[in-house]
């Protein structure tokens, strides 16, 4: 396993720190309330780089497990009326379910198939929600959830807590032997296969894995919302996370969940901008990919620290 490097664990630190402390500081419940919002596109941006950042397998169908662990969370709570704790261990679990569902036949087409299929799959599940409208709501979704915790400030030190945790487990799976043996695959797959080595296991394994913890993401969002919709499965949202992925620096994964938190803080600082709001943000976004191809938070990181290290 690769070590992480001193330098890492103390910058690390210091923006978990300056996270946990701003709400805390300013005392404001709307900051309080987009930070949360960052914070779970963070979960999701991470879990998108773990399989696709290291393997090469892009997947459009990313909010497929971030709805299955969303919705979850709105059948128990709402529906079902239990424990809205439960929603949490749930939403992985389905979204895993899902992740095996569709990725054990899709994971074995060359080419952009994986893509496509994965893009149809959360396009037919958000259309089914609109079809079973009875038991999903229909557009409206299914509202009445019970909050996890009732201080919007503790709620969101408990989501950033499961950044943490989210971004320390993929990180360590990155620069161990299996992170190792994914980037292989995404070298040379047909070499890897040559090579002895089950291709298809390990990219099963890691989509399961980034399933997982975008259904906890899922369910998070679903419990600070108090509600889920079909939205929530659109490309829309998918799109949004792979632009964040990349704008942080593909396969670094904390560039991801960095990238995902500064780009939802720069969307509502845009608000102010009214109609002009969207040029803004996609003129940015296309500077930053046209003119930094790898990214830009991983690899400032890396040029800021390669002195120190």
């Amino acid at each position: 396993m690769k070590r992480i490097a001193p330098i890492d664990i103390i910058g690390g630190l210091v923006v978990i720190g300056i996270l946990a402390a701003i709400p805390a500081v300013t005392g404001s419940n709307y900051l309080t309330g987009v930070l949360t919002v960052c914070v779970v596109y963070g979960i999701w941006a991470a879990s998108w780089d773990f399989m696709s950042g290291l393997t090469g397998r892009e997947n459009f169908g990313h909010s497929l497990f971030i709805g299955a662990g969303a919705y979850t969370a709105g059948f128990l709570s709402s529906l079902w009326a239990a424990n809205p704790w439960y929603s949490l261990p749930l939403g992985v679990a389905v979204a895993v379910a899902f992740a095996v569902l569709v990725g054990f036949p899709t994971l074995r087409l060359r080419g952009p198939y994986f893509a496509l299929a994965m893009l149809s799959t959360s396009a037919i599940l958000q259309r089914l929600c609109l079809i079973f409208w009875e038991y999903t709501g229909g557009e409206e979704g299914i509202y009445g959830l019970d909050p996890l915790m009732k201080s919007p400030l503790h709620y969101y030190w408990f989501a950033l807590g499961i950044l943490v945790v989210t971004v320390i487990v993929l990180t360590l799976l990155a620069q161990s032997h299996w992170g190792l043996l994914l980037r292989a695959i995404r070298g040379d797959e047909a070499t890897c296969q040559a090579a002895g080595i089950n291709v298809t296991f390990y990219k099963i394994v890691s989509l399961m894995i980034s399933a997982g913890f975008a259904g906890l993401g899922g369910a998070l969002y679903a419990h600070y919302q108090l509600q889920v919709s079909p939205p929530l499965f659109s490309v829309v949202v998918s799109i949004t996370v792979i632009i964040m992925v990349y704008v942080g620096g593909i396969g670094s994964i904390y560039g991801a969940a960095v990238a995902a938190i500064l780009l939802t803080l720069l969307t509502e600082m845009l608000r102010g901008f009214g109609e002009y709001r969207l040029w803004i943000y996609t003129l940015t976004l296309m500077l930053i990919l046209f003119f930094l191809p790898n990214g830009l938070i991983a690899p400032l990181w890396r040029r800021m620290t390669e002195r120190l290290r």
